[in-house]
């Protein structure tokens, strides 16, 4: 009986995180070295990288002439700079297995951020090995070597900058991971809320010029050349998707999926879901309605001295990775596709989602297992595509559920400040 205790006690008290988390480092280190030395590489996008990356270094600016083997450069200028430099460092991209190293070390890295981003939130250690448990995600990032994988590394590193208060500093590196992939666009409306109660309106204001700073400095080879051609490009909104790629709403069917209803649809979802959970979850550490924090950003000069303070105390790194993580799971949810390098940006979100949301464990596990499954049938199929969007679906209901009670103070970083309002 004592033993069985002390693994409950172990596996439920996040002070034990800090040692089940090297060890858990450690057992995927050793999973993914021998992921790369016995499962083949499998050619998708590198090559296309590779051959973009060519047509920059040759002179070409112009995004609407730089083709590769799959098709247009369709991501913005970090992510060309990346592959530049990867190009460079593994012989004009013919060292793939320099390629696969440097891919695991960027994937065991961004585990270390993802575990902790959940430390800072203290989440208990049961739920940790969910992290490592991912057989597409060791797919992404070592057989595959996806831009989506950098994009993840600064995310969840700028969810720790977040965490430590770090505001500028993290709105530069969530810039940046904007700049290798426009899906990052999706936690856009989550760093809004959080820099606007962090930091109040005139901080969020500046660290938004200081995001399209980055935008601007990154992009300036090609902006400067014909900056509308880089612009539709590189964050291009009227992108078609091919329906025999999708993962997620393939049981809709091909003449629904192509509709221009169904997207309006997806678009009003996202778009309700965003207001939702923004107006009665996101905005609680101002113990404000939405009207209320609205008044106070066009009339700073009416709040009390005092309160800005007493609000920013309330960002807590668990209300962060709450809120970052949950805008994108609800874009996941309403994405018209999702390809399979996507998941990257799910995995890790959905455990510290339902654990969040006050899920049973066995139930986190079931549902964690479930996408795993899932995400790993290729070509996917109606079963498994609405199997893909009900784990979605399910984790944000759960979230929503789970969270209806807090009063936005608890975890406060100042707990006497809280106290005054609480």
């Amino acid at each position: 009986m004592d033993l069985i205790r002390t693994c409950f006690n172990v596996a439920s008290d996040p002070r034990h995180a800090k040692w089940v988390c090297p060890l858990l480092l450690l057992a995927d280190a050793l999973l993914t070295g021998l992921v790369v030395w016995k499962i083949p590489y499998t050619e998708i996008d590198w090559k296309a990288y590779m051959q973009q990356v060519e047509q920059y270094l040759d002179g070409q600016r112009d995004y609407t002439k730089i083709y590769g083997g799959t098709g247009p450069l369709v991501y913005p200028a970090v992510h060309v700079y990346i592959y530049q430099w990867l190009y460079n460092f593994t012989d004009h991209g013919r060292d793939i297995f320099l390629a696969q190293m440097v891919f695991a070390v960027l994937y065991l890295t961004t585990l270390a951020l993802a575990m902790a981003c959940y430390r800072n939130a203290k989440v208990p250690p049961y739920v940790f090995p969910m992290l490592i448990l991912s057989k597409r995600m060791h797919s992404i990032f070592v057989l595959r070597c996806f831009n989506d994988c950098w994009a993840v590394f600064f995310l969840f590193l700028a969810i720790y900058c977040f965490q430590k208060r770090l505001w500028s500093f993290g709105s530069v590196i969530y810039s940046l991971g904007l700049g290798v992939k426009m899906s990052l666009l999706l936690a856009l409306p989550a760093v809004g809320v959080i820099l606007l109660q962090a930091v109040g309106r005139n901080g969020a204001i500046k660290n938004a010029v200081l995001m399209l700073v980055v935008q601007i400095v990154t992009g300036l080879p090609f902006l400067t050349h014909d900056a509308n051609a880089y612009l539709s490009r590189a964050f291009e909104f009227s992108r078609q998707f091919f329906f025999k790629w999708t993962v997620n709403w393939r049981f809709v069917g091909e003449e629904r999926f192509l509709s221009a209803g169904f997207s309006r649809s997806l678009m009003a979802l996202h778009v309700s879901t965003l207001v939702l959970f923004i107006t009665t979850r996101w905005l609680k550490p101002s113990q404000q309605t939405f009207v209320e924090v609205m008044r106070s950003v066009l009339s700073p000069s009416s709040v009390p001295p005092e309160k800005p303070a007493v609000i920013a105390a309330r960002i807590t790194p668990q209300f962060c990775l709450t809120t970052i993580l949950s805008a994108m799971t609800i874009g996941s949810v309403c994405a018209r596709s999702l390809h399979y390098q996507f998941y990257s940006w799910i995995v890790w979100s959905t455990p510290f989602l339902l654990w969040r949301g006050g899920a049973h464990p066995v139930l986190q596990y079931v549902l964690f297992f479930a996408q795993e499954y899932a995400w790993n049938v290729y070509p996917s199929t109606d079963f498994s595509s609405a199997l893909v969007v009900t784990t979605l679906a399910v984790t944000v209901a759960t979230l929503w559920n789970g969270t209806a009670n807090d009063d936005g103070a608890e975890g406060c970083a100042a707990a006497p400040l809280c106290s005054k309002v609480a």
